[in-house]
């Protein structure tokens, strides 16, 4: 019998500190794994269980989370990029993991929607689009002679934001696809040297020698998976 492929996993770096972020993150989330047929499982942070109460056990457990997924979506949206995930995405470009980054939020500079010094990383493929654009195309095709109190009670404008949602899902997977393509950028005779150093470089609370190992495995697991 043959062996049904494993999903390959996807850190979901982004903001979870408020209602629409933790929403929109489920949502999405849910919806790349469907629009994938499960070929995608998005890791969240807002779903990790706590391995500790301090504010560092809480750094170092996304840290963690994040050597050891297969690929990365990071979402750059807000007239200022989240600080903590453009860390996360460096650090995933130091292990080159594949990326993707996603902005469906319009606002920004002529010279580009964020700094210029988070853009132009390999492997890395770049989603950009216009929620509100999407959602307002779908609401219009679908209710445009709708009153507000019918909208609301009949739970379209929900219904609506989910088709909107499943559109940039589907973006989302195509660049995932597009990015695995991508031939690894980090030479083979550095592969263990960088590990080893990543092991240390972010003062993961640990002894020295149980952290090269750990670093060891989601090296590992990314050759055995041909992502290096």
């Amino acid at each position: 019998m043959k062996k049904k492929p494993r999903s390959l996993t996807v850190y979901f770096g982004g903001e979870l500190f408020n209602l629409k972020h933790l929403i929109g993150n489920a949502y999405l989330a849910e919806a790349i794994f469907e629009k994938s047929h499960g070929r995608y499982l998005c890791e969240l942070p807002q779903d990790f269980e706590p391995r500790g109460s301090t504010l560092r056990a809480i750094r170092d457990q996304d840290i963690r989370a994040l050597f050891a997924c297969d690929l990365a979506l990071f979402s750059f949206d807000g007239t200022e990029l989240d600080s903590g995930t453009v860390i996360e995405f460096m650090f995933a470009k130091f292990a080159d993991i594949p990326a993707v980054i996603l902005r469906s939020d319009l606002r920004g500079e002529r010279a580009g929607p964020w700094n210029l010094m988070a853009s132009f990383y390999p492997r890395t493929v770049t989603v950009v689009l216009d929620a509100l654009a999407a959602y307002k195309s779908i609401m219009q095709r679908r209710h445009r002679k709708l009153d507000e109190i019918i909208r609301l009670a009949g739970q379209h404008s929900s219904a609506d934001a989910q088709r909107m949602c499943d559109e940039v899902a589907s973006a989302c997977v195509r660049a995932l696809d597009k990015v695995r393509a991508i031939e690894p950028v980090m030479p083979r005779h550095l592969r263990q040297e960088v590990y080893n150093w990543l092991s240390l470089l972010p003062g993961l609370r640990g002894k020295e020698k149980q952290l090269r190992k750990e670093f060891e495995r989601y090296l590992e697991q990314k050759v055995e998976r041909e992502l290096l």
